[in-house]
């Protein structure tokens, strides 16, 4: 199969132009290995075990291996780390080593490698990469504050969008039919119950438990739920409660292996700014995974059909799962311009705006997102809110829609239909 490039390669292709060792790291199945192929002469395959024990005996038959030398799997043997942190430390090549790792070591390499090892996240496909669609709307202009005029048309409706959600941006699920795609989404959450969690040295007393977590986090996406809420969702009906002991490595191992990526709070440090409240918002890896583990298919969300039974009172579940596909999608195009992405949300929720992308000097673009294909002025009084108290430092303002035309309005807040954004 034709490998189909990626907005990260354009980012791997400009940090080994200069650096000796980077590691790729990402969700298992995100397309790590098939990138790192491409410029791949040597590989090593630590989940083959023949060349796992072989690294294990002798570390350092990477650094005599003709290069750049693919480590895939990297952490299942910690000590290749240390062996290509002493070959950079004594002076190696641009493109030397590639790094590949799906999860972080459960024994940690002897020195963390900063400074050494660069790494770079990589990300289920956002849309733009998916439909190989052209996407007119730069979000490097966006972020460039010129504030240029926006344009563009798309046939791309709710439906579409829907079934990309459910469809996933992992490569190796996308291609299947609606009933292979849900088996392959459940022996990959089986999976994370079942192996990876014993790997990071936590193995699952009571598999359905995690489950069920799994499932009350995945109807907190894209809120701010307390992880309190999340684990009373979990145990509805339950007189006794999983202790926070049980429940917090849940969420420390689902991090390691880039499973669960909260959004940060955007804490800005300007007085007018002093109610900001601080939780993170809930987004699993692929907003598939979050669907799936609810049972929701394309025409249900279409429905209107959510977790309710499981979390109430959030809105709109399609919704969630918009804004967190929109995330998904944003967090690789702000990665690609050296940009952080945050949200904002003032105490008690009286003003919220979905994404704070920060460039490094702390100026911002500000991006709402709404399911739906017209924007009225409520919809903006949040970006015009935000912009009034920054002035120049607020780049641009954006509302991402399901809508098919692309522009201005009138007050200068840009309108995007999700599919039309690229980077």
């Amino acid at each position: 199969m034709a490998y189909t490039r990626r907005i990260v390669d354009d980012e791997l292709d400009g940090l080994l132009a200069e650096l000796p060792a980077v590691a790729i790291e990402g969700p298992r199945g995100v397309g790590k290995t098939a990138t790192a192929e491409q410029r791949a002469r040597t590989t090593f395959s630590l989940d083959d075990p023949a060349q796992r024990a072989m690294l294990e005996a002798d570390p350092r038959l990477v650094l005599s291996s003709a290069a750049p030398v693919l480590i895939d799997e990297w952490q299942r043997v910690p000590a290749v780390w240390d062996a290509v942190r002493r070959a950079v430390d004594r002076g190696s090549d641009p493109a030397r080593f590639i790094l590949t790792g799906s999860a972080s070591p459960v024994s940690a390499p002897s020195h963390s490698g900063a400074g050494r090892i660069v790494t770079l996240r990589m990300r289920p496909m956002t849309l733009a990469e998916r439909t190989g669609a052209a996407a007119p709307v730069s979000f490097a202009d966006l972020l460039s504050g010129r504030r240029a005029p926006v344009s563009g048309t798309t046939a791309v409706t709710l439906e579409t969008y829907a079934r990309e959600i459910v469809g996933s941006g992992f490569p190796g699920i996308r291609g299947f039919g609606d009933r292979g795609r849900r088996a392959l989404l459940d022996g990959y959450i089986r999976r994370i119950i079942d192996v990876d969690f014993a790997e990071q040295d936590r193995a699952v007393r009571r598999p359905a438990v995690l489950e069920r977590w799994l499932a009350a986090y995945a109807a907190a996406t894209a809120t701010t739920a307390s992880f309190e809420t999340i684990r009373d969702a979990a145990t509805a009906g339950q007189a006794e409660k999983p202790a926070k002991t049980t429940t917090i490595p849940y969420r420390d191992v689902l991090e390691r292996l880039w499973i669960v990526e909260p959004l940060p709070a955007w804490l800005p440090s300007r007085n007018q700014f002093s109610r900001l409240a601080h939780a993170p918002k809930h987004h699993l890896a692929d907003p598939a995974l979050a669907a799936r583990l609810l049972g929701l298919d394309q025409a249900m969300l279409l429905a209107g059909h959510g977790p309710d039974r499981v979390l109430p009172g959030f809105g709109p579940f399609l919704g969630q799962l918009f804004e967190s596909l929109v995330t998904l999608c944003v967090r690789v195009f702000a990665q690609g311009r050296e940009a952080r992405v945050h949200h904002l949300r003032q105490h008690g929720g009286r003003r919220e705006i979905d994404l704070i992308v920060e460039r490094p000097d702390h100026r911002i673009l500000a991006i709402e997102v709404k399911l739906g294909a017209t924007v009225d002025d409520d919809d903006v009084k949040n970006l015009l809110w935000l912009r009034g108290l920054l002035g120049d430092e607020c780049l641009d303002a954006v509302v991402v829609t399901t809508g098919p035309h692309a522009y201005r309005r009138a007050d200068g807040i840009a309108v995007i239909p999700a599919a039309l954004l690229g980077a």
